[in-house]
């Protein structure tokens, strides 16, 4: 079984950055899909971006492409969320999630593990 574990979140600035780790444990596989996700208070939960646990082929939500950056760190079986150029609109509760099928998704409802999340506060 796989668990989860976000940490990094915090209060900056706009225009700050961030950098969001998800530590794993339990078996992983190359195969499967580690997904980053985000809720705002009254908002559903939204998509922002996915990574092969074997580090090839990256996904991003229009609104965080050019700014975020997704990678995985086998050695340390972690995967982060580098986040520049932050702005208000990103604020929110960020979610680490695996996808255990081999297919890539970006609905949340294939994601069958999630981590407890972390919070991320960007004031203007």
């Amino acid at each position: 079984q796989v668990s989860l574990v976000e940490s990094g979140g915090g209060l900056v600035q706009a225009g700050g950055s961030l950098r969001l780790s998800c530590a794993a444990s339990g078996r992983t596989s190359s195969t499967y899909v580690m997904g980053w996700f985000r809720q705002a208070p009254g908002k559903e939960r939204e998509f922002v971006a996915a990574i092969r646990w074997s580090g090839a082929n990256t996904y991003y939500a229009d609104s965080v492409k050019g700014r975020f950056t997704i990678a995985t760190d086998n050695a340390k079986n972690t995967v982060t969320l580098q986040m520049n150029s932050l702005k208000p609109e990103d604020t929110a509760v960020y979610y680490c999630a695996a996808d255990r099928s081999v297919a890539v998704h970006m609905a949340s409802r294939f994601y069958d593990v999630w981590g407890q999340g972390t919070q991320v506060t960007v004031s203007s």
